[in-house]
Formats: C-alpha cells, structure tokens, sequence
C-alpha cells in the first residue's frame, strides 16, 4: 500500500510560482504581485529592475503582465478582490 498522495491539479503546489508586473516606474522600479501555489492569494512587492529580473530567475517564473481579473460584483470571492495598490487608489489619493 503506497502512503504517496495522488497527483491532483486541485492539490496546492507549492513548485507553481506566478509573477504579475503592476508597473513599471520611470525610476526603473518593478511594482509587482508574486505568488506561490495559487495566483490569486499573493503579495505585492517593489524592487529595482536588476533585482526584479534575479528574482524571477531564482523563483523560476516567467513574468505577466495585469492583475487577475475582478470577480462579479456581489459573489463571495469579491469580497476579497482586492489589493493595496486598487485600495490606496480609491481611498487614499483624496488629498488636496
């Protein structure tokens, strides 16, 4: 009897690394979203261009470009459809 669990595409992998570019600042700044396992459930990180580009070849991704699309209006997942950057945008930026 094998202990192995089965190979299942549903099974959190943590192998799977995603990488989505936010922005590109003119300071040479890379505003991006990193995360492991499943792209929804990520962090937000800034770093130099160099240091961007070391990172993605250490965590062997390939990067995107865009947020995830937003989830319908009313549905559970929308709830949590949101990010630091869309929440300084909208609240933050009232500033005279």
């Amino acid at each position: 009897m094998s202990s192995t669990p089965q190979s299942s595409d549903d099974r959190w992998d943590v192998q799977r690394r995603y990488i989505r570019i936010v922005q590109e600042h003119a300071s040479g700044m890379v505003e991006f979203e990193f995360a492991v396992g499943e792209p929804g459930l990520f962090v937000e990180m800034v770093m130099p261009r160099a240091q961007f580009e070391d990172f993605c070849t250490t965590q062997g991704v390939q990067p995107t470009h865009g947020a995830l699309p937003e989830q319908e209006q009313g549905s559970a997942e929308h709830e949590w459809d949101w990010s630091l950057r869309s929440a300084r945008e909208r609240h933050f930026r009232h500033e005279p």
